[in-house]
């Protein structure tokens, strides 16, 4: 006989960023945090913002594997998390139930997290607004959850075909969510002063009138391009 599995399993404890790391990406766009890490990063583009945001969202990552149509994990992560974690829960892509609603939201708030990202759906849109804590999901449904488990908190998880593991950094905008491995932050930090510098000269060339940048004229003149009729 195959013996069933735990409800939960657990791992509390887990490298995380120095305050200074997360204090880098406060104001840091995903665009940029894609562009410092070489052009990948992001999770899938339908896991949006459940509303627009005003300011870049940067915390820890402390990750759930809930699976389809239950949230018992979540709740299990909300206890073991800190304050400023965001909450990364794995559903499988689950369509069937949302995974959380303004009630665990309100809880959220009320443990300092930074918010919430999952690649499932959630509900209460109304009461999620006024709580106010940013939510990254793939949309709404009423349908509620089951709190049965299997499920995991602080381990690996892929969502939105990412591998996010606990205490990797997580820089959320309007355009999306990145998830920057914790062993790779100064090693990103150090690329996004090259990027913002980058950027800055480009942007100033485009104010200025530029119609075609040189990179791409010098494409365009070389042999390696070829010229039909």
């Amino acid at each position: 006989m195959i013996k069933d599995p735990p409800l939960l399993t657990i791992r509390r404890h887990f490298a995380r960023p120095a305050p200074g790391h997360i204090a880098a990406f406060a104001n840091v766009p995903t665009a940029h945090a894609v562009d410092a890490l070489g052009g990948r990063g992001a999770l899938d583009y339908r896991i949006k913002p459940l509303a627009p945001l005003s300011a870049v969202m940067v915390g820890t990552a402390i990750t759930c594997h809930c699976g389809p149509a239950d949230n018992l994990a979540l709740f299990a992560a909300l206890a073991a998390a800190k304050a400023g974690d965001v909450l990364v829960a794995a559903s499988d892509s689950s369509r069937v139930t949302s995974i959380s609603g303004d009630l665990l939201m309100g809880m959220a708030r009320n443990r300092g997290i930074a918010g919430l990202v999952t690649d499932g759906l959630v509900r209460d849109l109304a009461g999620i607004l006024a709580v106010g804590l940013p939510v990254y999901c793939t949309g709404l449904s009423p349908n509620s959850p089951a709190r049965n488990g299997p499920g995991s908190v602080g381990l690996p998880v892929v969502i939105g075909g990412i591998t996010v593991t606990s205490g990797d950094l997580i820089v959320a905008d309007n355009n999306g969510v990145v998830g920057i491995p914790g062993g790779d932050i100064e090693r990103t930090m150090e690329q996004l002063a090259e990027v913002r510098k980058a950027e800055a000269g480009l942007e100033a060339k485009v104010k200025a009138g530029l119609e075609v940048p040189d990179f791409i004229q010098k494409i365009l003149a070389s042999e390696r391009v070829r010229e039909i009729s």
